[in-house]
């Protein structure tokens, strides 16, 4: 099996790779974090104009391939930089879903503009009481003539505070008759009450409130009570941008965890030369490189299986997850009571690493969902 990149994706990663090492330092970063602004727009419209938003898209979208593989290049660079930009939640999640289950019209209207910059997404699924089951939806939208009436909350809506437009799940049909659908709704409509936030590492979300929303039936994605294989799709893509990221976080922060002992000293030679933490610094090594290996496994799986392999996504995702946790709280620790200030970019790689080990699904929930894909197979 060839496990080598294309020249087409060695460029694609060497460019997000130029871009994070020359414009997106440390500095510039804390600055978008800590302003008003969810992100840097100016980031985003260069990000547009690189055709970095088209690489999750099929070329007959406008896009550039939209293989797994490459997505996980560009999320790789962007963990490595702690890009805060909506990529995944604009890019990956909600027009993964309006290139999934959308018409041509649709992805004219809504699709294009975000490719081009000029349009913010985001996908509003998950619940107070859903928990990592993206069919557990009260949210609930109404036929009214030409129309739906829609009513419901939306809690952590990654990119909610930027959003243009929202694409939202929600059941169509009678109370207690599960059919799971999404409406795209714009977001500045009456009806509709954002909560935003920053998280705690450095993006940006929202708690959506719907009251009464009214919304076009032609803003319908696909059929009624169809979408949810296709929000499954869509959402283990996702998980495996994000382990993507999670891998080149891990390897920015071994890095600077190797730097930092070889500069540091006590007892009047650098704590590199200490053999116990030879050994700790050994095993985030070998937990990066495993996290790699599985990694791309699963983006190898998922480009091969026509876009669905939930048991290679959820393998990836837990053993990623152990190592995350492992990785940054070895970064933490060796870099003694400073690798916990805001003033160094190692504490902001452990909050991203432990915020990534829940986002769709903790370590605990894929394990168990990758013994079950074993064993129903």
């Amino acid at each position: 099996m060839d496990f080598s990149f294309s020249e087409e994706q060695v460029l694609l990663r060497d460019s997000v790779a130029r871009f994070i090492r020359q414009d997106y330092t440390f500095e510039l970063r804390q600055k978008t974090v800590t302003g008003n602004e969810p992100f840097n727009r100016a980031h985003w419209q260069q990000f547009a104009e690189l055709g970095w938003l088209l690489v999750p898209f099929n070329e007959e979208d406008g896009g550039l391939g939209g293989s797994a593989v490459d997505l996980m290049l560009v999320m790789e660079e962007f963990g490595k930089g702690m890009v805060v930009e909506p990529l995944l939640a604009s890019a990956v999640l909600a027009g993964g879903l309006i290139a999934e289950c959308g018409s041509a019209a649709q992805k004219s209207d809504w699709l294009l503009p975000m490719m081009e910059g000029h349009l913010q997404l985001a996908f509003a699924y998950a619940e107070s009481q859903s928990r990592f089951d993206p069919g557990n939806i009260a949210t609930r939208a109404v036929a009214d003539g030409d129309h739906y009436l829609l009513s419901g909350h939306k809690t952590v809506v990654l990119n909610g505070a930027a959003a243009d437009v929202l694409v939202v799940s929600a059941n169509i049909g009678q109370e207690g008759e599960p059919a799971v659908s999404l409406l795209v709704v714009d977001a500045a409509a009456p009806g509709i009450k954002r909560n935003s936030y920053k998280t705690v590492d450095g993006h940006n979300a929202a708690e959506i409130y719907f009251d009464q929303v009214l919304v076009p039936r032609a803003n319908l994605l696909g059929k009624e009570g169809e979408a949810l294989p296709a929000i499954e799709k869509i959402i283990d893509r996702a998980t495996l941008a994000i382990c993507a990221e999670a891998v080149g976080a891990m390897e920015s922060a071994l890095e600077k965890t190797l730097e930092y002992t070889k500069t540091r000293k006590q007892f009047g030679v650098s704590i590199a030369s200490f053999q116990a933490l030879q050994h700790r610094m050994a095993d985030m090594f070998i937990e990066c490189q495993q996290a790699r290996s599985i990694l791309m496994m699963a983006a190898m799986v998922l480009d091969t299986n026509g876009g669905t392999a939930p048991g290679a996504i959820s393998a990836a995702k837990s053993r990623i997850g152990k190592a995350a946790r492992h990785v940054g709280q070895e970064a933490v620790q060796l870099h003694g009571g400073i690798g916990v200030t805001d003033e160094l970019d190692v504490a902001h790689l452990f909050k991203r690493l432990t915020s990534i080990q829940y986002l769709f699904g903790s370590t605990d929930y894929h394990t168990r969902r990758f013994i079950d894909s074993r064993i129903n197979n």
